[in-house]
């Protein structure tokens, strides 16, 4: 490949800033980023040491304010840009030198000057929120909940909740530790930001590149390799960006015209540029800021997290690349002409310290156990590594261009995390997440399946605006409960079955968003691209179902469970993906007969359980023997043909 990986769209709100506000983006994100390395290691310098509360505040201050600054990229800053951003500033730094006084004495309620302070607050941190989710839908989802708590009496049905006085609802949002000073501050200030920090550093010194050119020259050269490189590299990219959208943009820009010039029709090739994005989001080691969340509300170590969302990823990747080469191989595809290929061992040469370092990553996460301390870490790591060869050598440039990256990363995430802050608290003070979780129970009749499918439409609902996070928050403090109360399931089962569902919304109609934007980016019809990755992504819509009833496949339960329930579903997805394609590997062309009954038989066998399995087993068996030996005969009629 001779094509420079292109990056996300160009900031042009950042470079039309006056060289002063470039000035203090950069140095807010210096300081930003050097004081909660000191506060997430614990240091203490002259006894300078920072409250919980402090540490957020100040945090909130410095990252805050240049989301007014650099969003939306594509528009130049004007004068109330400039005058939220101030104002969001003074703010947070008011509350940063209060923060003391907020802990332990506690401004609940507050005041009528801090009560209009927050007021203030909350409106320019909705407008930050509007900027960030490009769009209106989450703000005006955290209004809408933010004011339920002042009519939680009047709202009748399983969403009637104890009122709260306006002074006092207002101060749990901003004072509170249910508020931003609970899941936002310590997601952004203590679990997310060496993860961003190191995400950063890893996108602006190629890695991006580097993973592409890998997947390149290690599948280009195999039928429907373009296809193939772009689940791979948009595995890799999303994992590290955390962004569906500049996934789809940054890695499409070349595997997508890459698909279409084999032969690939436009729809198929914007589809599986789609799903295999939308999935790098929740592909370890480094996964979207939702996965960090969940590890906060569930108290979990990160290393559990995203240990049980490997098994899940790679089937979900697995069906992506049998279904991409099932396709290539029923019409004839060939790979990509050699020489148009990197060499494997010269793109490794160059690039090793980037595999190096997830290495790495992984180890201190997993073996180490460093936690949050580990991404820091690796970050170092990889400035000191790329000293070993001219090309990868972190120049000055280099590193403040990565330090802008890790600020965008950072602010980006920062101003849609915190109205999380005003859905759990409303929800907390109400107390409507138990009569919601009672209201569930009895609209599904006690029945659990049910139960979960009103949870999937909940998902289905709130993440078609792009909701990911809202969804699963709201849902983890609601709907969670109930499932796991009637099933007694596992608790990170389910909270994983929610996060995933969430998802789903991006790939699938109406809405559709990644979906959409992967049509927009190969030219293809939007609807048509939509539902062709509603079927590339069939596996992430059944594996949830099964992980949730069945731990194991997350690593929660023994490992020869687990072990043999993931070669199931490989081989269970292998016949699905046959079915669902027409061609099934190592076996050729299926009748049409044959297809629904494959895909009913590869689901069975991936379902857990041994009955389904057996049964699932023998039904695919009987009928690929029938196609083997349907096969054979149509040959040796060729070959009699052919000498006659």
């Amino acid at each position: 490949m001779t094509e420079k990986q292109k990056g996300p769209p160009k900031n042009i709100r950042y470079d039309s800033l006056p060289l002063p506000v470039k000035i203090y983006v950069n140095v807010a994100t210096f300081v930003g980023v050097a004081i909660g390395i000191y506060f997430i290691f614990g240091l203490n310098i002259g006894g300078l040491l920072f409250v919980d509360a402090e540490y957020y505040y100040l945090f909130f201050g410095l990252f805050g304010p240049c989301g007014f600054l650099i969003m939306p990229e594509q528009k130049k800053a004007s004068w109330y840009d400039y005058l939220l951003s101030t104002l969001f500033f003074a703010l947070c730094i008011y509350f940063f030198l209060n923060a003391r006084q907020i802990t332990l004495v506690g401004w609940i309620p507050a005041t009528q000057f801090n009560v209009v302070l927050a007021c203030i607050f909350i409106v320019i941190m909705l407008e930050g929120a509007r900027r960030g989710a490009g769009g209106l839908a989450w703000p005006i989802v955290a209004l809408v909940l933010g004011i339920y708590p002042l009519i939680a009496d009047y709202v009748p049905g399983v969403f009637n909740g104890v009122s709260q006085p306006f002074n006092s609802t207002i101060s749990y949002y901003v004072y509170g530790g249910f508020g931003i000073l609970g899941i936002p501050g310590r997601v952004m200030g203590g679990i997310l930001l060496g993860f961003l920090v190191f995400a950063g550093f890893l996108i602006e010194t190629g890695a991006g590149k580097f993973f592409l050119d890998v997947a390149y020259s290690l599948l280009g050269k195999y039928r429907g390799g373009p296809a193939k490189v772009a689940v791979v590299s948009s595995g890799f990219f999303g994992s590290l960006s955390g962004s569906i959208a500049a996934n789809i943009v940054s890695t499409g820009s070349i595997t997508i015209p890459a698909m279409k010039r084999l032969g690939y029709p436009a729809r198929y090739a914007g589809a599986l540029e789609a799903c295999a994005s939308t999935g790098g989001v929740l592909m370890p080691p480094v996964m979207g800021a939702t996965a960090f969340v969940m590890a906060a509300m569930l108290e979990t170590p990160y290393h559990t997290i995203m240990l049980a969302a490997a098994v899940p990823s790679i089937l979900f990747y697995f069906g992506l690349l049998v279904q991409a080469d099932a396709y290539a191989a029923k019409v004839g595809m060939k790979g990509l002409p050699k020489e148009e290929l990197p060499s494997f061992w010269r793109v490794l040469k160059k690039g090793w310290p980037f595999l190096f370092v997830l290495l790495f990553l992984v180890w201190g996460l997993l073996i180490m156990e460093w936690e949050f301390l580990t991404p820091f870490y690796a970050s170092l790591v990889l400035i000191l590594l790329s000293f070993t060869s001219s090309e990868t050598r972190i120049t000055s440039k280099n590193f403040f261009n990565a330090m802008l990256m890790v600020g965008t990363l950072v602010t980006r995430t920062l101003v849609i995390i915190l109205p999380a802050g005003i859905v759990i608290s409303a929800i907390s003070i109400t107390g409507v997440g138990a009569a919601f979780t009672t209201g569930a129970v009895s609209l599904g009749g006690g029945n659990l399946v049910l139960i979960m499918i009103i949870g999937v439409l909940a998902c289905y609902v709130m993440g078609m605006a792009g909701m990911l996070l809202t969804a699963y928050v709201f849902l983890a403090v609601t709907m969670a409960p109930a499932i796991i109360q009637i099933g007694g399931l596992n608790e990170l089962s389910v909270h994983l079955f929610i996060m995933y569902y969430s998802m789903l919304s991006f790939i699938t109609p109406p809405v559709a968003a990644g979906a959409f934007i992967g049509a927009a980016v190969a030219g293809a019809s939007p609807i048509k691209t939509a539902i062709t990755a509603m079927r590339l992504g069939i596996v992430i819509y059944f594996v949830p179902f099964f992980f949730v009833f069945n731990p194991a496949l997350i690593l929660q339960g023994p490992l020869f469970e687990s072990l043999y329930l993931f070669i199931f579903c490989l081989i269970g997805i292998w016949v699905l993906a046959g079915g669902l394609e027409g061609y099934l590997a190592f076996v050729g062309r299926l009748a049409l007969w044959t297809r629904p009954i494959l895909i009913g038989g590869g689901f069975m066998i991936a379902l857990p359980g041994i009955r389904s399995t057996i049964i699932g087993a023998v039904i695919s068996a009987v009928i690929i023997y029938i196609i083997l030996i349907m096969n054979k005969l149509r040959f040796k009629e060729d070959q009699i043909s052919m000498n006659t």
